[in-house]
């Protein structure tokens, strides 16, 4: 496992020395030459973990360590000690660094594996976090978001932008989970602990989409009775989820475009400039790039948001991940009705794998949910509605199959009938030499008289 380390050292040639030791494990080492400027590169960074000496002129690794123990998502300290330094070195674990060596090192093993250990005590811990988060605001666990092959691809770009304070566009039918993945990359960044405020566009009148996003002050329009904080306020250190943007008005998207650009804004009726310190994940299900063509979105509204794009495939390119998506939702509504079921009959299972899903993951969701009402120990095909058993996409490729067996018997009779002269085949059957030579090679028909 390699992570993202601060070195903190006083001391040049073992500075060096400790940069090279874990450089040359895989991790990304970033160093500084005190405790001030550690500070600095901490509040400015993010990192997996510090390795830092206890003792330094200006501000010592100790007094570096006590500074960051308040913010958010602080790393883990590992500190390196003279001999005779041990007691403040058992301190300091005591108010809760990790751990800490002596110098000189004489084994740099002992090194890399404090911080293997501690590399990996972080990731369990933000797994937890996550898991616990997840479960909180009621969404599923990553495993499940993320089912089906089709989106591994996806959960390593969510895991890349997840740590960045990058706008994420992400693009996706309806129903196929676009806040899910919002949330998630929400849960995995450094804002997790602040709010995720979502706002779905297509749902507020555009009378009301400036004050829900910014605010309203006092009297600032009929029934104003007082001020009152907008989306942006409320996600302060934290994300905004602006779903469906594309129904978004054009005089308000030149506003959240100074906004993504200048880091701030007035409440309607205000005049006070307000600080936006918020990250922008947008989610569209059209297609943005046509709408700026047609000049229904702005280019440069687009291009702010488009920084990080995210696409989700729609739930018929992810059939492998269906039998998983149908257990949880089996047990969440067997649980909420008090019903415990037994399972899914094999032809039922396979019935909701033929079909074509139009409303993604969200149709799913309805249709187990009406199954585990009217089942009685299992779901059935009985208990399915009509239209996922006549698989009318099979149907229509049955049809094409069989269009295309007659289409081979007409053309194997004509070149019967002239001895496979391919002008009077052509001529006959209407269609051109060229089209007929595609035919033939199509049905494998070259030696065919």
């Amino acid at each position: 496992m390699h992570g993202r380390i601060l070195v903190v050292e006083d001391d040049t040639t073992f500075r060096m020395f400790l940069e090279t030791i874990l450089a040359d494990a895989g991790h990304e080492v970033k160093s500084a030459r005190d405790g001030l400027e550690g500070l600095r590169l901490l509040r400015r960074e993010t990192f997996d973990l510090v390795v830092s000496d206890l003792k330094m002129p200006g501000k010592s690794g100790l007094e570096l360590f006590r500074e960051t123990r308040g913010e958010l998502a602080a790393p883990p300290f590992i500190f390196l000690t003279a001999f005779g330094q041990v007691n403040e070195a058992v301190a300091a674990i005591k108010e809760g660094a990790l751990d800490f060596l002596t110098k000189p090192l004489d084994d740099p093993d002992s090194l890399l594996t404090l911080v293997r250990r501690a590399l990996e005590n972080q990731e369990q811990t933000r797994d937890y976090l996550s898991l616990k988060e997840s479960a909180a605001a009621g969404i599923p666990p990553e495993e499940l978001i993320f089912a089906g092959k089709a989106m591994q691809r996806l959960r390593s770009l969510v895991h890349d932008v997840a740590a960045t304070t990058a706008n994420v566009l992400i693009e996706g039918e309806s129903g196929t989970g676009k806040e899910l993945v919002a949330r998630t990359i929400h849960l995995l960044s450094p804002r997790h602990k602040a709010s995720f405020v979502p706002l779905n566009c297509a749902a507020i009148p555009e009378a009301l989409l400036e004050s829900e996003l910014f605010g309203h002050e006092r009297g600032a329009f009929t029934g104003a009775a007082q001020a009152r904080a907008g989306k942006f306020e409320l996600a302060r250190g934290g994300t905004i989820f602006l779903d469906e943007i594309g129904e978004m008005p054009a005089t308000l998207q030149a506003k959240l475009l100074r906004v993504l650009q200048e880091r701030v804004f007035e409440r309607v009726g205000g005049s006070k400039e307000i600080k936006a310190d918020v990250r922008v994940i947008a989610a569209t299900n059209r297609n943005l790039q046509q709408e700026v063509a047609e000049r229904r979105f702005r280019e440069d509204l687009y291009y702010r948001l488009n920084v990080f794009p995210l696409s989700l495939p729609p739930l018929r390119e992810r059939c492998d991940a269906i039998p998983l998506l149908v257990d949880y939702f089996l047990g969440r509504y067997g649980r909420q009705i008090s019903k415990r079921l037994t399972g899914i009959e094999p032809a039922a299972l396979q019935a909701m794998q033929d079909y074509a899903w139009p409303g993604n993951v969200r149709e799913l969701q309805n249709v187990i949910e009406r199954a585990v009402i009217l089942a009685r120990d299992l779901i059935r095909c009985a208990n399915l509605p009509d239209e996922l058993l006549r698989h009318p996409e099979k149907e229509s490729a049955d049809s094409k199959e069989v269009l295309k067996s007659v289409e081979r018997e007409i053309i194997v009779k004509a070149l019967r009938k002239h001895g496979g002269n391919r002008r009077l085949v052509a001529a006959e059957l209407g269609i051109s030499r060229r089209t007929l030579q595609y035919r033939l090679k199509e049905f494998d028909l070259f030696n065919e008289k």
